[in-house]
């Protein structure tokens, strides 16, 4: 399926075939049961999207609510994003070990988990990576990640007068 257009979360879930619709709606169904209190299921950038409203955390570095977990239904595949176990290492290492208990091949960039179907995941470890971060505890872990990831300052290049020597070394300019 290409981006959803769809402007909300049930309009979503109707556009999907009923196969597909049928893996999204258990695989939401677990989020909604594992979601600490204080995230909100919104529709952002053609998926289902649970994160923090800006009512409660308005400091965000791209003025949308800030992103915890999001779903969607791809082409040819799923994709679940999972941005606390992205910037928790010990999240990030619980997470792929429960793969490996389970014989399961974890196809993941940074908090991009692509599967094709549910039989792909280890459901019980994704609940409890999804119900283990407070929203106290996300705005904290974000906030300390940012502060690392901040890019350096840089220094403003200025122009320095010439000195004779390095004007002597130049060629003087024909009129």
């Amino acid at each position: 399926m290409p981006r959803s257009t769809a402007t909300g979360v049930e309009a979503y879930l109707a556009e999907l075939p009923p196969a597909r619709r049928e893996v999204v709606a258990r695989l939401r169904a677990l989020i909604r049961e594992n979601l600490p209190q204080g995230y909100e299921e919104t529709l952002a950038w053609g998926m289902l999207c649970y994160g923090i409203p800006l009512a409660r955390y308005p400091h965000t570095y791209n003025g949308q609510p800030l992103g915890y977990v999001a779903l969607a239904a791809q082409k040819d595949k799923y994709s679940l994003y999972l941005m606390g176990a992205y910037m928790d290492p010990a999240r990030d290492k619980a997470l792929r070990e429960a793969f490996a208990k389970q014989g399961l091949k974890l196809d993941m960039g940074k908090s991009c988990l692509r599967f094709k179907s549910l039989a792909d995941l280890p459901l019980p470890a994704l609940a409890r990576s999804i119900a283990g971060m407070s929203v106290d505890e996300y705005i904290e872990l974000y906030e300390r990640v940012r502060a690392q990831a901040a890019p350096p300052v840089r220094k403003v290049a200025t122009k320095k007068a010439p000195t004779a020597k390095s004007a002597a070394a130049k060629p003087a300019r024909k009129k």
